[in-house]
This record gives structure tokens, C-alpha cells and sequence, in this order.
């Protein structure tokens, strides 16, 4: 499997070097289209999904005791259906000074929810405990689809422990325990790669963001509130999201769909000056992590087999001193590693980092610490023409 992932890398800046085009590269798309190629009925579960993503919860559909937003656009709405917003989730917990974290409770979740239903008191309230408080900005889901279609096995193959080629990147893949298979999984959705199928991510948000419990995620979560009280604040019976009759869908059956079938952001043009930055780019080490393009295993869906995901990810957790002190579920690792994130639509993304902490693109490159340091000193380091150039090639993705 690392061969063809080499194979693929090379292919990429194959591409850059000489300006042709991958074959099987995707089509570019507005934001918000659907996936060039899918079939009519996968249409339909596109269509029915995007409602179902920009649907107005309520509190007959489940919505709270506690909740940070009533609908998933309310959070995935910039530059269309499916981006991020300004908002902020809250996720907390406790560290001990040798470093373990403690989540907020033993299941191993995180989430503080912001907002609580305005009946009895449902609003949840943070252990005097304490001692970690992070906020986390919305991840786009352009292209997710094809994330998902990425083999665990190419993932695996990406990791280096032992830092062979003595660059400082040692990233690690993310095993998870899947809520729905109870198989192990690499992860790759979430800061955290917390999650390893659309399917499970769609029944996590659900009820964590807006308190609408599934078959993935059946019981209600708040913290702090007493179970006896939890009760009176949560009148519509577990789980919430129930199959509709006449079709045995659920929502997050839909919005799972939805971002399955949701086309990533085509790239701008790519001038001349593009593809020196990209050449910087790799020249001083960003590619390490960010890598140019991975490849999806077999599939007997054509728009999924073998398909060439430009996302400038390796999926992976690293050590780039930006991490947010946050252990999540049962993942693996230390509290401060961070998944790479991808950068297909970068252009259209503001402010950077997991918590929105870095106002332009400079800010966030120089924030990078730990396994990019090395890239870092090399952005520093560039001069006037060539600094010029990566931004302008980031400005393009």
C-alpha cells in the first residue's frame, strides 16, 4: 500500500512541475455542488440531504436540554452549505500535572455545550475541576466523501514513528473504536480524527451539538446536570432521531449522505507563479504533513474507486505546537496533537487554526512549532519573491 501512496505523491508533483493535469483529478465545482458523476438516486440522497442538513431543529425533533446551534448550517454555511462559520464549540476538561487529561466524563467526551433549553435548569455547568477550556472552529465537509473512501491502510502507511528520513514529522494515524461496527479504524474527521465514518460523525454531532440522540449516540449528554433532573429538561423519548416510515431513513442517515456526496473546492487558477509556490512549499517542508494528493482504495461506486484526492493532508495527528490540551474518546495519543487539516478551499477559509486564533496565513504558518518547526525556519527564512509565491500558491487552493 505505500508504494501506491508513493506513486500517487509523485504523480502530483509530476503535475506541478510540468503544469498538466492529474488524470482522474476531479472536476472543479462551485461550492456546494454535488460530486461530478453521481447517479440520479445518489442525486436524490443529495438533494434530501441538504435539506435535512439546513433544517431548523426543534424541540418536538429531540433539540436540547443542551445544544450549540439548531441546525447544521447554523455552523457549515461559508462560502455555501457545507463550509464553516464564525462560531465555536467549547470543549473542556481536566489535566493533571504530569499531563494526563481527564475528560469531562468517563464515556470520553469533551463537548460543553453553550446553549440549554429555556425550561427548568438544563444549562450545563463545568466541574470546579477544570483546567483545560479550548474552542474549536467548524471543519468544512467539502470532499468528505471521498476522505471517507481512503483506505485505513494508506493512512498506516504514512506514519513514521521513528522519524526514518530525519525530518522531525513523526505523524500518527488516530484508532478508534467505530460506534457503529465496534471495529478499530483510523480516523480522520474531526480536529481530533475522532472519527472514522461519515455515518458515525453525522451521529455524533447530532447530539452533541443540538441534543438529538440516534441509534450511534443514544443517550443524552450534559454535564452537570443530575440525571433525575435531566429527565424533566428532556421530555421526548431516546433516541430521538427516528426512521421515517416510509422511507427507513434517519437524518443522520441524510446528513451523512449529504456530505458524502458533496463535491470538494476546485482550485483556482493556476498561473505560473502558483506553481513556484507550490515548489517552495515542498522545498521547505510543509508537504511533509500537508501532502499534495492521497488516493482512494477499490470501490464499486465509479466516483469512488481509485479517485485522487488533491486535500493537502496526510489525515494524521501531529505534534506542531497548536494542539488544544484536549484527549478525545478513545483515541490514542497525547493532548496536544492536532490533525493536519486539509487544505482544498483554503482560499475561502478565515481566520486559521483549529480555534481561529491566527488572522492571516503568515500568522499561522509561524505558529507551527514542534514537527514543523523545520518548516517554519524555512518560511522564515525565505526571501522576498519566494515567501510571495507560497502565499500566492495557498491563495489558490
Amino acid at each position: 500500500m505505500k508504494s501506491r501512496v508513493l506513486v500517487v505523491i509523485a504523480a502530483t508533483w509530476t503535475a506541478i512541475l510540468t503544469g498538466v493535469p492529474l488524470t482522474g483529478q476531479l472536476a472543479t465545482s462551485v461550492p456546494g455542488d454535488p460530486l461530478p458523476g453521481i447517479s440520479p438516486l445518489e442525486f436524490e440522497e443529495f438533494r434530501l440531504g441538504l435539506n435535512t442538513f439546513k433544517e431548523v431543529e426543534t424541540v418536538d425533533d429531540g433539540l436540547g436540554p443542551a445544544f450549540n446551534a439548531t441546525s447544521c448550517s447554523a455552523c457549515h454555511s461559508v462560502p455555501a452549505i457545507g463550509g464553516i462559520s464564525p462560531m465555536t464549540e467549547v470543549r473542556a476538561g481536566r489535566r493533571d500535572p504530569d499531563g494526563t487529561f481527564h475528560p469531562l466524563e468517563p464515556r470520553g467526551n469533551t463537548i460543553f455545550q453553550s446553549f440549554s433549553l429555556p425550561n427548568h435548569l438544563c444549562q450545563p455547568v463545568l466541574p470546579e475541576t477544570t483546567n483545560v477550556v479550548a474552542r474549536r472552529m467548524p471543519i468544512p465537509v467539502f470532499g468528505d466523501g471521498l476522505v471517507e473512501a481512503i483506505l485505513d491502510d494508506t493512512l498506516l502507511a504514512l506514519e513514521d514513528p521513528s522519524d526514518r528520513n530525519r525530518d522531525g514529522v513523526t505523524g500518527r494515524a488516530s484508532i478508534v473504536t467505530d460506534p457503529i461496527t465496534r471495529e478499530r479504524r483510523v480516523g480522520r474527521f474531526g480536529w481530533k480524527a475522532q472519527s472514522a465514518t461519515l455515518l458515525s460523525f453525522a451521529g455524533g454531532a447530532y447530539r452533541d451539538e443540538m441534543g438529538i440522540t440516534n441509534e450511534v449516540f443514544p443517550v443524552e449528554l450534559a454535564f452537570g446536570i443530575d440525571p433525575e433532573q435531566l429527565k424533566r429538561c428532556d421530555l421526548t423519548p431516546d433516541p430521538e432521531d427516528r426512521r421515517d416510515p416510509a422511507t427507513g431513513r434517519r437524518d443522520i442517515d441524510n446528513f451523512a449522505a449529504f456530505m458524502r456526496f458533496l463535491a470538494p473546492i476546485g482550485r483556482a487558477p493556476i498561473t505560473a507563479i502558483v506553481r513556484e509556490g507550490e515548489l517552495v512549499f515542498a522545498a521547505i517542508g510543509c508537504a511533509a504533513c500537508h501532502i499534495p494528493a492521497l488516493v482512494t482504495g477499490p470501490s464499486s461506486n465509479p466516483v469512488f474507486n481509485h479517485k485522487t484526492v488533491p486535500l493537502y493532508s496526510d489525515l494524521l495527528l501531529h505534534t506542531i505546537g497548536t494542539g488544544d490540551g484536549i484527549t478525545e474518546n478513545d483515541s490514542t495519543g497525547t493532548p496536544d496533537e492536532i490533525k493536519t487539516p486539509a487544505l482544498w478551499g483554503l482560499r475561502l477559509r478565515r481566520p486559521f487554526l483549529h480555534d481561529g486564533s491566527a488572522s492571516t496565513l503568515e500568522e499561522a504558518i509561524r505558529r507551527h512549532l514542534g514537527e514543523a518547526d523545520l518548516a517554519r525556519q524555512g518560511f522564515n527564512s525565505l526571501d522576498d519573491q519566494s515567501r510571495a509565491a507560497l502565499l500566492t500558491f495557498l491563495r489558490s487552493l
